[in-house]
């Protein structure tokens, strides 16, 4: 697999690159939020290891971001943010497994190669819902039969309250996936574009849950 290990510890990033490079793993290494997202710009990576605490930014948000993405390839999280609180958040941003800092090097690569087996996660290529056709490969919107167009924003947003609905995705998940800084200005942008995504798909496409967030219904 090539595999992106984003770890600002520079001992720790040679640690777990000799030990994922062992199994026969290709990896490319980032010590930033910043570096990690060129790479993306470069490759299509088949697995990800990310670390939670980095230098400009926090590894939860930059997990969240890459999910709303679309980018489903299988991600485990590494960090000595070992709180039971923390692993829950992990694994709710969208990471599929969670090893805290110190480990045993065998269980990383033995969890590795568990994520490699298991594969990308599928993703949803289709919703009908109703009147609504949507077709996420394609990015094409339908509405009884004609043809709705949505900007980048609007689909990030309706895939990521679609791919879990009939579950509350908190304002502030949704801010950090999509924008760079929890603004007042992106708060408000994220409800122009709520209601945009109504006027479009249905005043009832998505459910506002009063202080809280958005669901798909």
């Amino acid at each position: 697999m090539l595999v992106l290990l984003i770890e600002d510890h520079k001992e720790m990033c040679e640690l777990v690159g000799r030990a994922l490079e062992k199994d026969g793993h290709r990896v490319v290494s980032a010590r930033s939020v910043s570096e990690a997202d060129a790479h993306m710009l470069e490759h299509d990576f088949d697995a990800y290891v990310l670390d939670l605490g980095l230098p400009d930014g926090d590894g939860l948000t930059w997990c969240r971001r890459l999910r709303a993405n679309g980018v489903r390839s299988p991600l485990l999280v590494l960090t000595a943010q070992s709180a039971i609180a923390t692993r829950v958040a992990g694994l709710d941003a969208g990471a599929d497994d969670f090893l805290p800092k110190p480990f045993a090097v065998a269980e990383l690569r033995a969890r590795m190669r568990a994520l490699g087996r298991r594969g990308a996660r599928p993703r949803r290529t289709e919703l009908l819902q109703g009147p609504v056709r949507l077709d996420f490969a394609g990015r094409v919107a339908m509405v009884h039969e004609v043809e709705v167009p949505l900007t980048s924003r609007e689909w990030a947003i309706v895939e990521l309250l679609t791919s879990r609905a009939g579950h509350v995705v908190l304002r502030s998940e949704i801010i950090d996936s999509l924008w760079t800084l929890p603004t007042p200005a992106a708060e408000a942008s994220l409800e122009v574009l709520v209601g945009r995504i109504r006027k479009k798909l249905g005043a009832d496409f998505i459910r506002t849950v009063r202080g809280e967030g958005y669901a798909a219904r």
